[in-house]
């Protein structure tokens, strides 16, 4: 096993190093198309490989089935040191009255008989509705199941920057999980200072805008029916901002091709998005997903591009110029 050196972070309040690339594993719950058994465990085998400690995932992720294979893989080889983050909140409909201990508690115990273990490092609340990050009762709730031993720690992932600050105030949250890329910028704001002060880990997601960060999409790319960038691209089944980061897919790929340009010689479009978000002070982890090994290896080697101090500004200038109007007032 040839598992390579990566830098790593202190993830927040949970006081955990993990690496500073990790993996989001929502695609291995096959809820972008269709991933084999095997394809999914080359994937994480792939990423441990890799210097990968961090695997982000959710109980809703295949109705389970990412936490499952996540479990089977820490199974299979128990002395890897792998962080997994999971979620909870999108099995109800989505009211405040149904966050509450009980409910948590079902949740919880499921994803600890899916990832195989007693206690969960890190759970966080899946997007929930705005008024959820207001109710001390659920914050409550959660210490309880911290006391009890049924998670090491909680946060907290968030759609808009004004449901991150009102969790960074919290005093237990360990971590905000927010989209952050050369695509959406306003974190960069307010949130990464916020989180900086109140030494909470920040983990970003959906890197690569869906994809579109890659330069490989064109206005004629077509993606799988049951794939997300195909059924949500207005938002019919979650937040929008959650397909292409809210981009319009034409100006995206328009926007994708001049980062492209502006991307080094000898570095993939991919691993300088990843590599602009981690020179951002602040960003705990980055999560960007892989479908196959090639894409973990590309990712992981994010960490060590280095940028020229011009591309900063690029992407200020793309994002100013064709995304800000469209995007900022929004999350």
């Amino acid at each position: 096993m040839d598992v390579r050196t990566m830098s790593t972070r202190t993830l927040g309040r949970t006081g955990r190093q993990v690496s500073e690339v990790g993996l989001g594993t929502w695609q291995l719950g096959a809820d972008w198309g269709d991933v084999s058994h095997d394809e999914a465990m080359a994937v994480l085998g792939a990423a441990a490989d890799s210097g990968v400690t961090f695997f982000d995932t959710a109980d809703v992720y295949g109705d389970g089935r990412s936490e499952q294979l996540i479990g089977e893989f820490r199974a299979a080889d128990p002395a890897r040191d792998i962080f997994v983050a999971t979620k909870m909140g999108r099995r109800a409909e989505q009211d405040p009255v149904h966050f509450t201990l009980d409910n948590f508690r079902a949740w919880t115990d499921r994803s600890r008989t899916n990832l195989g273990v007693d206690t969960l490092d890190l759970v966080q609340l899946h997007c929930p509705p705005t008024l959820v990050y207001s109710d001390d009762t659920v914050f409550d709730a959660l210490d309880t199941l911290v006391q009890e031993g049924v998670m090491a720690a909680y946060g907290v992932s968030v759609e808009t920057v004004a449901e991150a600050l009102t969790a960074i105030a919290r005093p237990h949250v360990a971590s905000v999980q927010i989209i952050l890329n050369a695509f959406r910028l306003k974190p960069l704001d307010e949130v990464l200072p916020a989180a900086r002060e109140a030494g909470v880990g920040v983990i970003a997601r959906v890197p690569l805008a869906s994809g579109l960060l890659s330069g490989r999409y064109t206005s004629e790319t077509t993606f799988a029916s049951d794939d997300h960038r195909t059924y949500n691209r207005s938002g019919e089944a979650f937040d929008v901002g959650e397909t292409f980061s809210g981009v319009d897919y034409d100006t995206g790929v328009r926007a994708a091709q001049e980062f492209a340009a502006a991307v080094p010689e000898g570095v993939r479009p991919a691993q300088a998005a990843i590599a602009w978000i981690l020179a951002q002070d602040g960003v705990s982890a980055v999560i960007p997903g892989a479908r196959n090994v090639a894409q973990v290896r590309s990712n992981a080697g994010a960490a060590t591009v280095e940028l020229p101090d011009t591309f900063d500004a690029t992407v200020h200038t793309i994002y100013d110029r064709d995304l800000r109007e469209a995007i900022h007032p929004r999350w």
